[in-house]
Order: C-alpha cells, then structure tokens, then sequence
C-alpha cells in the first residue's frame, strides 16, 4: 500500500451537472477539450496513485475512479473519468511503475460525460480494445447518451463527451480474459440503460480476495423523469441493487471515490500498513442498501399528489 495518499475533498452532490465542451487548450494533441461542470473542477483535483490489493490499483482522481488491474499479459483499465482526468490517469500510471502503452483492455461502468470522457483518449494512446454493453457501446459511437437514459433531459450539451470509434459489444455474466485475468461483467442498469459494474479476483501470495466495481446506483434524472412511469427504469435499478447486494464482495470500489471511503481507507492504510482497511465484506450490502433507500425517497416524490 503506498505510504501516502491525498484526501478527498468533500463534495455534495455526485449526479451530472450541466456541462459543455469549452475551447481546446494546450494539453497536447492526443487529449480532447476539458469538460466544464459545476463539480468538474473538484472532480479532477490529483489524487496519488496507490496499490489497493494485489495487482489492483487506484489511478483516478480525487473525485472519479479509475482502477488498473496489471497482468504479464498487459493490463486492464476500468473507467476514464472527464476528458481532462486523462493525462492524470496516464501520469499515475506510469508513477505506478507501467504504462499505458501495456493496456489491452478498457472498461467502463456507465456512459455519462464523468465516467467516460477521458476513454477516447486513453484508447488512442494505448491502443486498446474498449467494451461495454450494447446500451453503452451505443452512447460511445454516439458521443452522447441515448434518449432513454434518465438525464437525457440535461440536453446534448450537458451529456456530451469524445465518441469513440470502436467498440467491442460484451453480454451479461460475459467473462474478459487477459493472461491470468479475468473479469465478469455484471449488468446494472438502472442509473443508466447499460449500466455494467465488474467482478473478479485478485491474489496476494496465498490470499485471494473478491473484487466489485459496484456501477452507480443512484436514481438521478432532472426532475421531469419518472423513474415509477412506464419506460423508466425502476424495476431494472431495484433489480441491480438487489444484485450488488448479493455479490461476493471482499473488496468493494465504486465509480466515484467518497462512496467507499477512500480517503478515510487511505489514510488508515497509511498508519497501520500491516492491515488493509479496503476489506470489507459488508462494503457491497451497505452500499445497495444506501442505494435503495434513495430510489425509495426518489419514488415517494414521485408519487406526491
């Protein structure tokens, strides 16, 4: 576990902003325009990379998850954050000790604007094959999200991020391998209609331990959708919930930082080294159970006479 890891700066809300693409700047021709938002700033702010457990790492930012899973084979990386977190992941990468150039594989949790934003670039520089779920894969091609996801509504503008040219369709339950790495795909929609978050394995010595890239799970939408309403995604969201509830789940990450404390982890990891307050085996349940109770509050509003 590293020594030293940054703390996170509190932030009150998580669901999308508004944003738009404002005018290239000089961060160099493989990147695309930084994204404005009003957490975007905040969302980007460095975090120093560290080990989590095994061959996983934490290379986002202080806001926004990305994680690299390392093989002999060549790694994997699960999420890219904004547009302009690209050039952070690519530098905490190679502080790791890798390179980007060794990535094979790009995953994602959900196609909005804060998860995918820096994945056209990441793939350019690595050259890797980037998969999702048909949902999402048609949001990548699009540079866009599709009209039924639930914040459609913030307009084209506030849901655009640098659409990508290829993408390799995965299936649910679908297992990606890499040398000795393999990663299960675990359709939650919900949050959004391809909604995926991943599971898999990682090894130290003798100790092998669950992992979960829980998607989020949060019910927000600008306030014209109904999630109760037909078409909406209530039964799918509740349905992933229940799933993520029931995942083995040693070690537990999310798409956004604060929602499996990883600042308070950190910093405890950082005064004891020899215990590893990533475990966790109530981290999934906990989180689903958050979760439910705020698309039972987002129902109950709907509802309202």
């Amino acid at each position: 576990m590293a020594k030293a890891v940054s703390a996170i700066l509190a932030m009150a809300a998580l669901g999308l902003a508004q944003c738009a693409v404002r005018a290239p700047q000089d961060i160099g021709a493989i990147y695309d325009p930084p994204m404005v938002c009003d957490a975007c700033e905040q969302w980007n702010l460095p975090q120093t990379p560290f080990k989590v457990f095994g061959n996983v790492y934490y290379v986002g930012t202080k806001g926004l998850s990305s994680i690299l899973i390392t093989g002999k084979a060549g790694h994997v990386l699960i999420d890219g954050a904004l547009t302009q977190s690209a050039p952070l992941i690519v530098q905490n990468i190679e502080t790791l000790g890798f390179s980007i150039k060794d990535v094979r594989f790009i995953l994602n949790s959900h196609a909005h604007y804060d998860h995918t934003g820096g994945l056209a670039a990441l793939q350019r520089l690595s050259g890797a094959v980037v998969m999702a779920s048909a949902p999402s894969a048609k949001a990548f091609l699009r540079g866009n999200v599709m009209e039924d996801d639930p914040q459609f509504g913030f307009g084209p503008k506030g849901n655009a991020f640098p659409a990508m040219k290829d993408v390799r369709v995965i299936a649910d339950q679908q297992v990606v391998h890499l040398g000795d790495i393999a990663l299960t795909a675990q359709f939650t929609p919900g949050h959004t209609p391809g909604g995926t978050s991943w599971t898999w394995q990682s090894c130290e010595g003798k100790t092998c331990l669950n992992f979960v890239f829980a998607d989020s799970l949060s019910p927000f939408s600008p306030p014209e959708y109904r999630f109760s309403d037909q078409g909406g995604l209530q039964a799918a969201l509740a349905h992933s919930i229940a799933r993520i509830a029931q995942l083995p789940c040693d070690i537990m990450m999310t798409t956004h930082p604060m929602f499996f404390n990883m600042a308070e982890k950190a910093a405890l990891a950082h005064k004891n080294p020899t215990k590893n307050p990533f475990i966790d085996p109530d981290a999934c349940a906990t989180y689903a159970a958050k979760n439910k109770n705020k698309l039972a509050r987002k129902l109950a509003k709907e509802n309202q006479p």
